[in-house]
C-alpha cells in the first residue's frame, strides 16, 4: 500500500507560480496512474491532471489547461504539479492521488485509490 505525502503549497499572488510535489513511499508509482486533485471550501472535490503510469501521457482539467503541468519522476517515485499564471479560483487544497487501475485516463475521485492528506494553495488578488 503506496504512503503519499504532498508538499510545495503556500500563499501567492495572482499571476504567480508554485510547484507542488508528493512524495510516494510503500511502493513504487511506475505501478500506479497518479493524479491531482483539488476542494475548495464548500465544493466538491475536483480533477486537476492525472499522468499515465509511465509519464506519456497526461490529462489536464480544461480549467488549468495551458497553466499547469503535471509530470512523474518513478525513480523518484515522486509525483510533481507545476502551477503558473496562478488565478484566485485555483485556492483549494491540493491532494495527490494513486490508481492501480489498468486503463488510462482517468478524471474521478473515486477512480485513485490511494490519498494524501492534501497542502493548501491560496492565491490572492
Amino acid at each position: 500500500q503506496v504512503q503519499l505525502v504532498e508538499s510545495g503549497g503556500g500563499w501567492v499572488k495572482a499571476g504567480g507560480s508554485l510547484k507542488l510535489s508528493c512524495a510516494a513511499s510503500g511502493g513504487t508509482i511506475r505501478n500506479y496512474v497518479m493524479g491531482w486533485f483539488r476542494q475548495a471550501p464548500g465544493k466538491e472535490r475536483e480533477f486537476v491532471a492525472t499522468i499515465s503510469w509511465g509519464g506519456a501521457r497526461t490529462d489536464h482539467a480544461d480549467s488549468v489547461k495551458g497553466r499547469f503541468s503535471i509530470s512523474r519522476d518513478n525513480a523518484k517515485n515522486a509525483l510533481y504539479l507545476q502551477m503558473n499564471s496562478l488565478k484566485p479560483e485555483d485556492t483549494a487544497v491540493y491532494f495527490c492521488a494513486a490508481a492501480s487501475s489498468r486503463t488510462y485516463p482517468l478524471h474521478h475521485s473515486d477512480d485513485m485509490n490511494y490519498w494524501g492528506k492534501g497542502t493548501q494553495v491560496t492565491v490572492s488578488s
